[in-house]
């Protein structure tokens, strides 16, 4: 049966990376879909759907990306680890952005950035049409629309990582690289103290490689102080805690006209 013609979505907040537009984003870990809805009204740019730390399965993941169907927050799906079969589930299920942790090397990122991709580029299996991204076949040669509107992020978190840093920078369809600061500091010798000077100098000297590469940098921000200093293009406050609003919300960021982010305390403990 040939496809309906429905349109594929484009990804916008891969085009707003590409622009150097940064992107404010959050953390859901609650595993639930009626919660990932709530948190889709609360008017962030972005929201990880978190396969590592919360307790996500194929199934709730799928439900939260249905319940954000209708939001104007993209969905990003973190993935446990980076195994090129969960890359296939995740976008076969209707991802079109996914986060890796703990990519640490060039041959890592590349297997991954395959695994993105339908052949002759990539790894990803040509099923479409009993895949819910292509809208079960319904979108229009969707094999040969998709790789364009996929976007790869991977996670550099460890000594490891930052050492094949530009190695990793360095490979095509690596879209953006993220900084986890606490597995870093834990890496490091500082297990939760991801703000000692160490820590905080090779974050620095990481974004700064990853900006001079021309990729965009993301990093996880709990105070106003990191995300002014890290001013990255991709950034996500707090995890686990859900908005019903930007009005009503404990942590409010707002974006200045000179692209710095603040953030205040809207409502007081």
């Amino acid at each position: 049966m040939k496809g309906l013609g429905m349109e594929i979505a484009v990804n916008g907040f891969k085009a707003a990376l590409a622009e150097g537009r940064l992107q404010i984003g959050c953390w859901v870990g609650l595993a639930d879909g009626y919660a990932a809805e709530i948190a889709g009204e609360a008017g962030f740019d972005w929201l990880v759907i978190d396969g590592e730390h919360a307790p996500n399965d194929l199934r709730s993941i799928r439900d939260q990306l249905m319940a954000l169907g209708r939001s104007a927050s993209h969905p990003v799906v973190r993935l446990p680890v980076g195994e090129v079969w969960m890359v296939k589930q995740a976008l076969d299920i209707g991802a079109q952005t996914i986060l890796v942790p703990m990519v640490e090397s060039g041959a890592q990122a590349a297997t991954l950035a395959r695994a993105m991709r339908y052949p002759p580029e990539g790894l990803r299996g040509v099923g479409a049409a009993l895949a819910r991204a292509s809208r079960f076949n319904g979108i229009a040669e969707y094999v040969n629309k998709a790789d364009a509107e996929v976007c790869l992020l991977v996670q550099v978190e460890n000594r490891a990582g930052l050492a094949a840093l530009d190695d990793i920078l360095a490979v095509p369809g690596v879209d953006g690289v993220f900084i986890g600061p606490a597995d870093l500091a834990a890496d490091m010798g500082f297990r939760g103290r991801a703000e000692a000077p160490e820590v905080q100098a090779a974050i620095a000297g990481a974004i700064a490689r990853i900006r001079a590469a021309g990729k965009p940098a993301g990093i996880l921000s709990t105070t106003e102080a990191q995300a002014v200093q890290n001013a990255t293009w991709m950034l996500t406050q707090a995890a686990d805690i859900i908005w019903s609003s930007r009005k009503s919300s404990k942590y409010h960021f707002t974006e200045k006209p000179d692209h710095t982010v603040t953030r205040r305390d809207s409502l007081k403990e």
